[in-house]
C-alpha cells in the first residue's frame, strides 16, 4: 500500500512563495507519475501540475505555467511543488497523487493514490 503526505502549505500575502512537497513511503512497484491536484471551496479538483517518472516531462495547468515548477527526488521519494508569485486565487487545498505507468496524466481519475491534502491559502 502507497502513502502519500504532503506539507509546506500554509498562508502567504501575494507575491510570496510556498514549496509544497509530498513525500511517498509504502511499497510502489514500477515507473510512476506524479501529480499535483487542488480543489477550492465550492470547487471542483482541478489539475495543477504533473511530472514523469524520469522527471523529463512535466505538465502544467495554464493558471500555473511560469509561476510554479513540479519536480522529483526518488532517491527520497519526494514530490515538490515550487509555487513563486501567489495570487489570491491560488488558495486551495493541494492534492498530490500517484499513478503507475509511463503516461502522465492530466485527470484526476487515472490516478491510483491520493495524499490527504495540505491547505495553501494567499491573502490579498
Amino acid at each position: 500500500q502507497v502513502q502519500l503526505v504532503e506539507s509546506g502549505g500554509g498562508l502567504v500575502q501575494a507575491g510570496g512563495s510556498l514549496r509544497l512537497s509530498c513525500a511517498k513511503s509504502g511499497r510502489t512497484f514500477g515507473i510512476h507519475a506524479m501529480g499535483w491536484f487542488r480543489q477550492a471551496p465550492g470547487k471542483e479538483r482541478e489539475f495543477v501540475a504533473a511530472i514523469s517518472w524520469s522527471g523529463g516531462t512535466s505538465y502544467y495547468a495554464d493558471s500555473v505555467k511560469g509561476r510554479f515548477t513540479i519536480s522529483r527526488d526518488n532517491a527520497k521519494n519526494t514530490v515538490y511543488l515550487q509555487m513563486n508569485s501567489l495570487k489570491p486565487e491560488d488558495t486551495a487545498v493541494y492534492y498530490c497523487a500517484l499513478d503507475y505507468g509511463i503516461i502522465v496524466p492530466r485527470v484526476a481519475s487515472e490516478y491510483d493514490y491520493w495524499g490527504q491534502g495540505t491547505q495553501v491559502t494567499v491573502s490579498s
